[in-house]
């Protein structure tokens, strides 16, 4: 598995034409790779961070290294960046139980639902905050993790590290239909609780809406009083 980080040039009309689109956008990043299929490694797993209105970074996760020139081409800067893979799987091994992490996930929270004149249930997107916090909290035990305690000062009792630092509503086309997909970005403070399920929600992702940006768990280090600002 590879990691790969790229960023992205806004105010480029090809930019922008790709931000609009969770469904263009993934055309995009599965045309850097001679077979976008699943591998029984992982899948192709994708996520747009947004760092302010110029500074917009794509994170790719892959079985394959990309080849992602199109996409610098049509929405980087040709002449002076391009894109940064890394083997994945540096991290992936060392994983192991009790280990914290900061993280941040961009979902799909959604469950099952019959609304009135409709015959199956199907997927709604979960309104609240409260909703999508609950919604990652009841699965992170088969996903691997565990959400840590909050010890703050001023916490209460129940809070944990999680908070969703951005979250809407995305339409768009697909086909001769549209598509409507909510989504929530989650960062807070995890702790491994099962190696091989937190590796396959790295490398396979978490939740609905994989191929819109969907589903992509990155780690980090957890800062610490003598971590660099």
């Amino acid at each position: 598995m590879f990691l790969t980080r790229m960023q992205i040039n806004p105010r480029r009309r090809g930019a922008r034409l790709l931000l609009s689109s969770p469904q263009v956008l993934h055309a995009a990043v599965c045309s850097g790779f001679a077979d976008a299929t699943p591998s029984g490694e992982g899948r192709i797993l994708w996520r747009l961070d947004n760092y302010g209105p110029h500074r917009v970074i794509l994170f790719v996760a892959s079985p394959d290294k990309p080849d992602f020139t199109h996409i610098i081409e049509q929405a980087g800067w040709p002449t002076t960046e391009t894109w940064d893979t890394k083997p994945y799987d540096r991290l992936l091994d060392r994983l192991t139980l009790g280990q914290q992490w900061q993280f941040r996930l961009t979902a799909n929270p959604v469950h099952s639902a019959r609304r009135e004149g409709w015959t199956d249930t199907k997927p709604l997107g979960h309104v609240t905050i409260r909703q999508q916090e609950q919604w990652l909290l009841d699965r992170t035990p088969r996903l691997g993790f565990q959400i840590l305690p909050r010890k703050a000062d001023n916490a209460v009792d129940g809070e944990v590290e999680l908070v969703i630092t951005d979250r809407g509503v995305r339409r768009f086309s697909r086909g001769d239909g549209r598509v409507t997909i909510s989504t929530a970005t989650f960062e807070g403070l995890l702790e491994v609780t099962d190696v091989a399920a937190l590796k396959n929600s790295l490398t396979f992702g978490i939740g609905r809406a994989k191929s819109y940006g969907c589903g992509l768990l990155t780690l980090a280090y957890p800062a610490t009083p003598d971590s660099p600002q």
